[in-house]
């Protein structure tokens, strides 16, 4: 499905993820005049975008004919919201959230319909290269492809048919890249340490993880082949690894640290 053929889409919530988001629409093809934006406090960048594109931008959906309902505000305010906006949601509108930890059947009681699509996007949805999960609620085929076409504009869409599975996606894609943003702050901290520049320090530790990305994306082998290829025999990388590796090491950290997420997405949803 075109996204020329999809509309009105409403996207209530035009903070940095909403806003990725209708900047991912409108380059792919829907039309401005299609797309509004719905936040009672919008920030600057929202005015910009408005302006620049032509898009409306609204305090509120209620009186707008929305055939696509996309709700991009904080999990911990999203059920006060869709108190105000259950209005606006009828038969013919398809619901999609991007809030963190809201399940299914808490958007399908709040806005009153089971045509709920429940994802979980990532930051690099800014650049296209976003990880998005997805799970969808009472949905038809037509739904489907109407919300991957919306999705697809961030990055790769995995779709998944236990609802559970998104606690975990969010405790690894939709928190991951904090996780790499530390592990670059802590590698140019280590390197400091080791009598490199500041400055010096974290343009080898940003320039690293970049190019490794890059090297991820271009070359389809396992990860831990990329890996071996880095590491000689008894060469420095293999001695660095030995403690990232080793009891205590990385793995074990990060078991805890996306265990953690994936409990208070859990727990963002019993709000």
């Amino acid at each position: 499905m075109k996204l020329s053929d999809i509309g009105p889409v409403v996207l209530v919530g035009a903070g940095k993820m909403g806003l990725a988001l209708a900047k991912g629409w409108i380059a792919g093809g829907l039309p401005p005049e299609r797309l509004v934006l719905c936040d009672p406090n919008p920030g600057e960048p929202a005015l910009q975008f408005a302006v620049k594109h032509g898009v409306q931008l609204l305090d509120s959906p209620l009186g707008v004919l929305t055939h696509v309902l996309v709700l991009a505000v904080k999990p911990q305010v999203i059920y006060d919201v869709m108190v105000d906006i259950k209005p606006a949601v009828g038969p013919h509108t398809l619901v999609l959230s991007v809030a963190a930890g809201i399940p299914l059947v808490g958007l399908s009681e709040g806005l009153m319909t089971d045509r709920v699509v429940r994802t979980m996007p990532n930051t690099p949805a800014q650049l296209g290269k976003g990880m998005i999960g997805a799970v969808g609620l009472d949905i038809g085929e037509d739904d489907r492809a109407v919300a991957d076409a919306l999705l697809k504009t961030g990055g790769d869409v995995m779709w998944f048919e236990d609802e559970a599975a998104l606690d975990a996606v969010t405790a690894v894609s939709g928190s991951g890249p904090a996780y790499i943003f530390h592990f670059v702050e802590a590698l140019a901290a280590a390197g400091a340490r080791q009598g490199l520049g500041a400055d010096e320090a974290m343009r080898l530790a940003r320039g690293t993880i970049i190019g490794a990305a890059a090297l991820l994306e271009a070359d389809s082998s396992p990860a831990a082949q990329l890996r071996e290829n880095v590491t000689s025999p008894n060469g420095t990388t293999a001695a660095a690894l030995a403690v990232l590796m080793g009891p205590g090491g990385l793995e074990p950290l990060l078991d805890k640290a996306v265990e953690a997420a994936r409990r208070r997405s859990e727990e963002l949803g019993k709000v």
